[in-house]
């Protein structure tokens, strides 16, 4: 019965689709060319930027049809160039739209149709060739199956500007490895390409470099060729060189540099050579200002996508750079650096893997040393994601004095940095050992803790309670801490209460309140206490639900009938009115709070 199900279920999707895109397939069967004509006309100017209108073409066939058209002799040159220009726009939808263009063998087609005479035909073909190229789903042998095909390319270079941006953008997106460099440098790709440097067209000149830069990586005979090339009087690495002033363009900087790197590395260019040691002499400032601008585009980029934040890590030696970045002489390059490792250390993956597998951990360490507080904030803002508790950083940086220097930080002027010292401390106390929660005690010392508790800066002020909280887990911790600081904590407790704080503070403060009750004896110090269970009472009575909810978790722990001493905890409560609140509370409408105060009231009941 489930099979059949799916046959009616796919023809009303099939009828709907008909419905909306149906009588442009059928006007490409028209026997009059003039309505055909205008059928194609119509079927471009309504997928333009509409790719569920394009999917549905493709659905209903109008692939094959157009691709009909185009290879028909007794079709208009109009006719085969508007054909080409709705499959280009086709292929500008979806990765499924290209793989279907790929299927209905859309590539032999337009590589036909480049031998046509007419250059507006030949144009159209050729940009929609290089959209289908530039798509991941394109294999780039299919370039290289007909041995005809790069050279007529290499001739059609002459023809336009427009056959050379979209060839150069081709051979660039094909060109994956040395076979294909081979291919393409034996049939003239250098003598060919090298005069479009200087092209009027910016997008030309963009193109042509780019070739360069995939035709000479890792590849000596080009390199060594590149070198001696003259293009109007002078050496291609002198055109390469005056790419990268400062008034061009980042893009065409910084492929720029690309094309000479790699020169360097196959010695076709000595290090000292004139052409780049003057460059740099003469502009060190402007290559610092390259890298920074590529480390803030890598950390924009990631800022807030995993997939992207993978495909930068995934880049060959890209951490090492960004790592090497960070010891850079230019504080501006540092902090770029430091900026784009914050951005990526927001992956969970990466910290488990590349952050480890690099000792990232190492040289921010370093960094955190000795720094300019710009780099500081940053720095230590990274250093809170490598100490959470999944991080295998966390134990490394923990045995190279982290503790210290982030109590340091505590101690700064600077807000951001106190802020980004107690959220270490307290990402570094999240189910920690008794040891480093007792490091951090003695490091921090308890007059700075509670300075941090009257911090003027909220957020200082709430990453301490945090502090405090994850501090104050597990009960052996709690009853140990407590009962060498536990007077000292009751204060600040009782104070943050009475104060004019937000709910957020006062929240934090009760929960605690609520790992302090869960103590063994900690809990006597809320008992003996009665200034703090009025503050609880209070609470319970509170107008908001998260502080009614907070102050119900004191109770509980305080309370719980399987624990020593309980029957004299729930007859003191009960004394104060507690089981007559908590009566009022199991009748709230507020589905949690009623639960909880149910959940009370049964221990009073076992």
């Amino acid at each position: 019965m489930a099979c059949l199900l799916e046959t009616p279920i796919r023809m009303s999707v099939l009828s709907e689709v008909t419905a909306s895109s149906r009588h442009y397939v059928d006007r490409l069967f028209d026997p009059d060319p003039q309505k055909v004509l205008q059928g194609v006309i119509d079927m471009k100017n309504a997928v333009i930027g509409n790719n569920k209108q394009k999917a549905n073409l493709i659905v209903l066939g109008a692939v094959p049809r157009l691709l009909y058209l185009l290879q028909q002799e007794a079709s208009s040159t109009e006719l085969k160039t508007e054909c080409a220009v709705v499959l280009g726009s086709l292929a500008m939808g979806t990765e499924n739209n290209v793989k279907s263009l790929l299927d209905c063998h859309i590539i032999p087609a337009l590589l036909q149709g480049l031998l046509s005479p007419d250059l507006k035909f030949i144009e159209a073909c050729l940009r929609c060739l290089r959209t289908i190229f530039t798509s991941p789903v394109t294999p780039e042998e299919l370039l290289y199956t007909d041995a005809t095909v790069i050279p007529h390319l290499m001739a059609l270079l002459s023809r336009s500007r427009y056959t050379q941006e979209y060839i150069c953008q081709i051979f660039s997106h094909c060109c994956k490895g040395p076979d294909h460099q081979t291919i393409l440098f034996n049939h003239g790709a250098v003598q060919n390409i090298a005069h479009l440097l200087t092209s009027p067209s910016y997008k030309v000149r963009m193109q042509a470099l780019k070739c360069f830069s995939v035709l000479a990586f890792e590849n000596p005979q080009v390199s060594m060729t590149l070198v001696n090339v003259l293009v109007d009087g002078e050496l291609l690495p002198q055109i390469f060189v005056k790419m990268l002033q400062r008034d061009k363009p980042i893009e065409m900087q910084l492929t720029s540099a690309k094309c000479l790197t790699y020169m360097c590395r196959a010695g076709a260019i000595r290090t000292d050579d004139s052409c780049i040691v003057l460059k740099l002499d003469h502009d060190l400032k402007h290559a610092h200002e390259l890298r920074q601008a590529a480390f803030k585009l890598y950390a924009s980029l990631g800022a807030n996508d995993e997939d992207i934040r993978k495909k930068i890590i995934e880049t060959e030696n890209m951490m090492d750079r960004i790592v090497t970045g960070l010891s850079e002489s230019s504080v501006k390059v540092r902090l770029a650096a430091v900026r784009c490792l914050h951005s990526l250390s927001r992956s969970v993956q990466q910290l488990r893997t590349s952050f480890q597998d690099h000792a990232v951990w190492k040289p921010l360490m370093k960094v955190l040393q000795n720094a300019p507080d710009e780099i500081l904030v940053v720095a230590s803002s990274m250093l809170c994601n490598l100490l959470l508790e999944f991080s295998p950083s966390k134990e490394p940086i923990l045995e190279s004095g982290a503790v210290e220097l982030l109590c340091g930080l505590t101690q700064s002027e600077n807000p951001a940095l106190r802020v980004n010292g107690i959220w270490a401390l307290m990402n570094m106390a999240f189910q920690a050992e008794q040891k480093i929660k007792a490091d951090i005690l003695r490091s921090l010392s308890t007059e700075q803790l509670f300075r941090l508790l009257s911090d003027s800066d909220m957020n200082v002020l709430m990453k301490t309670l945090g502090l405090l909280r994850n501090l104050l887990s597990t009960r052996p911790h709690i009853d140990k801490i407590m009962s060498t600081h536990g007077k000292q904590i009751m204060q600040a407790v009782t104070l943050i209460l009475e104060g004019e704080h937000s709910m957020e503070v006062k929240e934090q403060t009760l929960c605690i309140l609520a790992n302090i009750a869960d103590g063994t004896t900690a809990k006597e110090l809320i008992m003996t206490n009665d200034d703090i269970l009025q503050k609880i009472k209070y609470y319970m009575g509170h107008s908001h639900v998260k502080l009614q909810l907070a102050a119900m978790f004191c109770i509980s722990n305080l309370i719980w009938n399987e624990e020593e001493g309980s029957q004299e905890r729930q007859d003191k409560l009960r004394d104060m009115g507690i089981v007559d609140i908590l009566h009022k509370l199991s009748q709230s409408t507020d589905s949690n709070l009623c639960d909880k105060a149910k959940t009370a009231l049964q221990q009073y009941l076992a």
